[in-house]
C-alpha cells in the first residue's frame, strides 16, 4: 500500500504495467474500441523491448486478431518457419523424432522466427499512433489501493540511497490512477505476486511451475545459415538431473538464436542450469553450427510452465492479470506470446464494456471467463498433462502418455485425465546430503563462456548507489539454510552470478551483486527458504537486450 509520501497523481481510464505483448495488445485494443479512452503504459526498461527476452517462434494468431493488416503495416515478422526438427540427444549422438509422430499442434507451419523485442517496439509504435501514452524507464514500485480495490500504481521513484534513505536528488514518483489497472509484468511480476496473494487468486489452482530460459544470439558462417529452420532437442546434457531442452532458431542475416530451458523443479541443489546450457553447445550437432561464428548477445529469464492447472483467477477488484503474469505458456509448443496478445485483447474488451456500462473497479468476470473458455484456455487445456507427467515421472512418460493425451485432444477434443503438479519448485529442492556434486566442463571461451563474461553481453546496468532490489526476508537464512543445508544453490541457479558466499563455516557471508541481475527472477522462485524477494530497481536499470 502506498506510504504517506506526497505525490502528484494522474488520472487515466486504464493504467497498464508492462510494455510487453500483453500490455501493448491491451492498450491497442482499448484505443481501437474508443479513440477517446485515456490509456497509459508504464515500462521499467530503458526503452520498449529492452527487457523483452523470448525464444521466439511466434504464432501470429494473436496478432491476426488484434491487427489483421499487420503485414501491410510492416510488422517485423520477416522469417517464416521453413522446417521443424525434433531430436533426443545423447552425449555424442542424436535420434530424430519423425514429424509425423508429433501432434499437429507442434507443427510450426505458418509461424515466424522473430525478435519479440523488435515486435514489441513495433507494437509500441502502433499504440502511440492511436494515442496511447507510453512511459519507458518507469518502474512501478507499489500498488495504490482504494479500500479493497486496486486504484493505481506508484511509478518513477528515483534517488534513494543504498540504505533506503532519500538522496539529494530524490524524486518520489507519481501515482497513476485508473478505472482499471492491468498487470502485464511478465513472469513472477512483483505487483502481480502481491495481487495474487492479497486476493487469493490462486486458491483453487495448482502451484505455479517455472523454468529458467537462457538464450544467446549468434552470427554464424553464411554457408550454415538456413533462415526459418527450427530445431528443438531434449535429453543430454540434463539426463535425470532435470527436465528441459533446447531450441535453435535460424533468423535472417546469418543469425541464430541458441537457447536452453531447465525446469526449476529439479531436486539436486548441485544442478547448474547455466553450465548445462554451455555444455549443450559442445554437442557435435550444435558445435558444428557455431564453429567460426561469434556470440552477439546473451540473456535469461524465467518461464511460467504450470499451464492450465496453475492458472490463477485472472481478474481482481480493479484490474486484471495479463499474459505471463498469470502464466499462459503452452510448454510443449514453447510459446506464450500469442496467448499474451489474446489476453490483452480480451482484458481490453472486458474493461471497455464495464466502463461503457458505468462500472469502474469491479471484477472483470467476463475477462476471466474468456481466458478459460476461449482460445487461451483451449490452447492450454489440451497440453495440460505434458509438464506434470515430465516433472513427476520423467521424459519418457511425458513423451508417451503426454503425447497420447495431446493426440487424444486433437482427435476427439478431450482427454480423460488431468495430472497434478504437486510441490512448488522451491519445495522440490532436496538437501545437499541426499545428492552428489555435479562436475561440469569448464567453458572454453569459444563456444562456451563463464557467466560474468556472458552477462556483459546482456548490456545490463544498475545505478550502484540505489538500494539492492533483491531483498532478504531474513538476513541469517542464506547461510543457515541455503548454504548449510542445501550447499548454496543460489550460487548456481542464478544465470548472472548475482549470489556468492565469502568465507567458510560460521564466518561465511552472503553477498548480493545486484548490479549483475538480468531480472530473470529465478531466485524469487527457486530459493528453498523462499527468503529472496525480487523487486524492481529504479526505472531504466537492468538489461538492454538488442534484437532479442
Amino acid at each position: 500500500m502506498s506510504e504517506a509520501i506526497e505525490r502528484e497523481a494522474m488520472e487515466y481510464d486504464v493504467v497498464i504495467v508492462g510494455a510487453g505483448p500483453a500490455g501493448l495488445s491491451a492498450a491497442i485494443r482499448l484505443k481501437q474500441l474508443d479513440p477517446e479512452r485515456s490509456v497509459v503504459v508504464l515500462e521499467k526498461g530503458s526503452e520498449v523491448g529492452a527487457h523483452i527476452l523470448s525464444g521466439a517462434v511466434l504464432d501470429p494468431v494473436g496478432l491476426d486478431a488484434l491487427i489483421p493488416d499487420w503485414k501491410e503495416k510492416g510488422a517485423p515478422l520477416d522469417t517464416p518457419v521453413t522446417s521443424d526438427h525434433f531430436y533426443v540427444l545423447g552425449e555424442e549422438g542424436k535420434v530424430r523424432i519423425p514429424n509425423v509422430a508429433m501432434p499437429p499442434l507442434m507443427n510450426n507451419h505458418g509461424n515466424y522466427v522473430v525478435s519479440m523485442g523488435n515486435v514489441c517496439r513495433w507494437m509500441a509504435e502502433q499504440a502511440e499512433a492511436l494515442g496511447v501514452e507510453i512511459f519507458p524507464g518507469m518502474a512501478c514500485s507499489e500498488l495504490v489501493m482504494d479500500g479493497d480495490r486496486v486504484r493505481g500504481v506508484v511509478a518513477g521513484e528515483f534517488g534513494l540511497n543504498a540504505d533506503g534513505t532519500k538522496g539529494d536528488g530524490y524524486e518520489p514518483g507519481m501515482e497513476l490512477h485508473g478505472r482499471y489497472v492491468m498487470l502485464g509484468e511478465g513472469v513472477r511480476g512483483s505487483l502481480s505476486k502481491q495481487v495474487i496473494e492479497r486476493f487469493g487468486l490462486d486458491a483453487d489452482a495448482e502451484p505455479q511451475k517455472y523454468g529458467i530460459g537462457m538464450k544467446e544470439l549468434w552470427e554464424i558462417d553464411p554457408a550454415k545459415s538456413q533462415p526459418g529452420k527450427v530445431l528443438h532437442t531434449m535429453g543430454w546434457p540434463l539426463g535425470s538431473n532435470a527436465g528441459g531442452g533446447s531450441f535453435v532458431y535460424h533468423l535472417g542475416n546469418n543469425q541464430v538464436y541458441v537457447g536452453f530451458v531447465v525446469h526449476l523443479n529439479y531436486k539436486n541443489p548441485y544442478v547448474n542450469p547455466y553450465l548445462s546450457f554451455q555444455q549443450f553447445k559442445h554437442h557435435p550437432m550444435i558445435a558444428e553450427l557455431l564453429e567460426g561464428g561469434k556470440r552477439v548477445a546473451y540473456g535469461a529469464r524465467a518461464i511460467t510452465e504450470g499451464g492450465w492447472q496453475s492458472l490463477p483467477k485472472t481478474a481482481f477488484p480493479g484490474g486484471a492479470l495479463l499474459g505471463c503474469a498469470a502464466g499462459m505458456v503452452n510448454v510443449p509448443r514453447i510459446k506464450g506470446n500469442h496467448n499474451a496478445m489474446l489476453s490483452g485483447k480480451a482484458a481490453a474488451e472486458a474493461a471497455h464494456e464495464a466502463i461503457e456500462a458505468g462500472r469502474a473497479g469491479d471484477v472483470l468476470e467476463s475477462y476471466d471467463t474468456e481466458v478459460r473458455t476461449g482460445p487461451i484456455g483451449k490452447d492450454l487445456k489440451r497440453v495440460r498433462n505434458v509438464k506434470p507427467l515430465w516433472s513427476n515421472y520423467g521424459l519418457v512418460a511425458s513423451m508417451t502418455v503426454g503425447g497420447a493425451s495431446m493426440w487424444m485432444n486433437n482427435l476427439v477434443g478431450w482427454s480423460p485425465f488431468t495430472t497434478r503438479h504437486g510441490k512448488s519448485d522451491a519445495e522440490s529442492t532436496e538437501p545437499a546430503a541426499k545428492h552428489k556434486p555435479i562436475e561440469y566442463p569448464k567453458p572454453d571461451g569459444k563456444l562456451s563462456f563463464d557467466r560474468l563474461t556472458n552477462v556483459a553481453y546482456s548490456f545490463t546496468n544498475h545505478e550502484e548507489s540505489q538500494p539492492a532490489h533483491l531483498k532478504l526476508r531474513d538476513p541469517a537464512k542464506p547461510v543457515e539454510v541455503d548454504l548449510k543445508i542445501y550447499a548454496g544453490p543460489s550460487t548456481r541457479y542464478c544465470p548472472a552470478g548475482v549470489y556468492e558466499f565469502v568465507g567458510e563455516g560460521d564466518d561465511a557471508k552472503f553477498v548480493i551483486n545486484f548490479q549483475n541481475c538480468v531480472h530473470c527472477k529465478t531466485c524469487d522462485i527457486k530459493d528453498p527458504a523462499q527468503n529472496i524477494v525480487w523487486t524492481p530497481p529504479q526505472g531504466g536499470d537492468g538489461p538492454n537486450y538488442p534484437n532479442m
